[in-house]
């Protein structure tokens, strides 16, 4: 085992810990719940045209906590399918409901700091999931997004080898409504601005493939087929889109990045595709997330898992920032295979069987 993949599994295993410590006194506190619903936890997740993961990962994982936590607690849950006005419906609902702990991943983070502020004043915490939603929110949980960023950057630079300084590239951003996309863009060009001769064209893709793709072919069109040398994109289900594209205008040996480790940008890894991904750990950010709704349900403290703070405004958040890393061909076996993301069984079908043997999957 790698010295990276050790950070990786001895911050899984710490996080764990924590939050089994963390949950010690849960359901069965004599702490008295707040008046409203103290056995439903509300779980509003933003999309699912971007990336599989809310589906396959985030709601599964939260649920199961929850409710090895709190047996008889309730998750009601809803997808907003990209739309604010459909998530803030969803969010009214829960409050209208007596919902008194939402898990909230905000379409538009920017736009619910009047949502949290009208919630706080009837009760409802709120915690702020995978994006900082603006407002008084109870907690914050996600990933050191700055960080990601400068990893993606960093890897790109290394796709393209010993002549990075001398190549220009496309910058394909996630939404600006999204301050994680702020975030990720402002690490990458911490590594970028100076790594790389120059960004030749960048634009937002709006974490939308369809827009990805168009932007792709815009930017084709402006620098013409040699025009760049390798593409950033802000995530797997863009950059998925982007290497259709190229391959559409016939451009090949242009590396390409994404984000989130999505099984085919694993196999897009196998097959040389896709340059490289950011594993972002799913199980300890759902299960932290969870850990602390069910705390705030009980009135308990939340400072054993959210063990750092995070300034919004005016506000200073308790928060759980996790830690990234960069997965490429070379490292799938003991990243993502090794922490139990995927099986082998699930990357190494009969495309890519032969693949992941040469890749050493087991």
């Amino acid at each position: 085992m790698n010295a990276m993949m050790r950070r990786v599994v001895i911050g899984t295993a710490a996080v764990s810990m924590a939050l089994t410590m963390a949950a010690c006194g849960k359901a069965g506190s004599d702490t008295k719940a707040s008046s409203g619903d103290s056995k439903t936890v509300g779980l509003l997740l933003p999309e699912n045209s971007s990336s599989v993961r809310y589906e396959s990962f985030d709601k599964p994982l939260i649920t199961a906590k929850i409710k090895d936590l709190c047996a008889d607690c309730d998750v009601k849950y809803n997808n907003a399918n990209g739309d604010a006005a459909t998530q803030k419906q969803q969010f009214d609902t829960l409050v209208s409901q007596g919902v008194k702990v939402i898990l909230l991943d905000a379409v538009n983070a920017k736009g619910t700091e009047s949502w949290v502020t009208d919630a706080a004043k009837k009760g409802v915490k709120v915690i702020a999931y995978d994006r900082l939603a603006a407002g008084p929110v109870a907690a914050y949980i996600s990933f050191d997004n700055e960080k990601v960023g400068e990893l993606q950057g960093q890897a790109l630079i290394t796709a393209l080898g010993a002549n990075a300084s001398q190549d220009s590239i496309v910058m394909i951003n996630g939404d600006d409504a999204d301050p994680n996309a702020g975030q990720f863009k402002a690490g990458a060009h911490k590594v970028l601005d100076t790594g790389v001769k120059k960004i030749a064209y960048e634009q937002s893709g709006q974490w939308q493939p369809t827009v990805a793709s168009q932007k792709m072919g815009a930017a084709i069109t402006a620098l013409g087929k040699t025009g760049f040398q390798g593409v950033y994109s802000a995530n797997d289900g863009m950059a998925a889109a982007i290497i259709t594209a190229l391959k559409a205008a016939g451009i090949t040996n242009v590396p390409v990045g994404g984000q989130d480790a999505a099984s085919d940008a694993i196999q897009r890894l196998l097959t040389g595709d896709q340059a490289y991904t950011i594993y972002k750990a799913y199980k300890p950010e759902a299960e932290g997330a969870a850990t602390i709704a069910v705390n705030l349900l009980h009135n308990l403290s939340v400072s054993g898992v959210a063990t750092t703070m995070t300034a919004s405004g005016s506000n200073s958040i308790p928060s759980l920032l996790l830690t990234p890393v960069v997965v490429t061909k070379a490292n799938i076996q003991s990243t993502v295979i090794a922490d139990g993301l995927y099986k082998a069984s699930d990357i190494c079908t009969a495309q890519y069987a032969d693949a992941c043997k040469a890749a050493g999957i087991q």
